[in-house]
C-alpha cells in the first residue's frame, strides 16, 4: 500500500503532471523541460527528482546534460484513465447543471 500511495503522491501535483505530458513525446533534456513548464531550474529539478524517486521516470546523463523519460507505458495508460474519469465526472455535472437550470426556467 505504501508504494501505491507514493506513486499517487508523485502524480498529485500539476507541475509534475505537466512534465509527464511533455515527456509523452519521448526523452527530453532538462534544458528542454524547464522552458516548457515555465518554472525555475531548482523547482523543475525537484519535481523531476520526485518523479524519478517514485519510479515513474528514468534518467541518464550525457556529459553535463541530464535526460528524462517515462519508465513505463503503463504510466501513460494510468493518466489516460484518469482523464477519462474526469471527463465522465464533468459530463455528469454538466448534465446535472442543465437539468437544474431547466427546472428553474420552468
Amino acid at each position: 500500500m505504501e508504494h501505491r500511495a507514493n506513486l499517487f503522491r508523485a502524480l498529485a501535483d500539476p507541475v509534475r503532471l505537466q512534465i509527464l505530458e511533455f515527456l509523452k513525446e519521448g526523452e527530453k533534456c532538462v534544458c528542454e523541460i524547464i522552458p516548457f513548464i515555465g518554472r525555475s531550474q531548482s523547482t523543475t529539478s525537484k519535481n523531476l527528482d520526485t518523479l524519478y524517486r517514485s519510479g515513474i521516470l528514468e534518467r541518464r546523463e550525457d556529459g553535463r546534460r541530464t535526460f528524462y523519460k517515462i519508465r513505463s507505458q503503463k504510466v501513460l495508460e494510468l493518466l489516460s484513465l484518469a482523464d477519462s474519469l474526469v471527463y465522465d465526472w464533468l459530463s455528469y455535472y454538466a448534465k446535472t447543471a442543465e437539468y437544474l437550470e431547466s427546472k428553474k426556467s420552468a
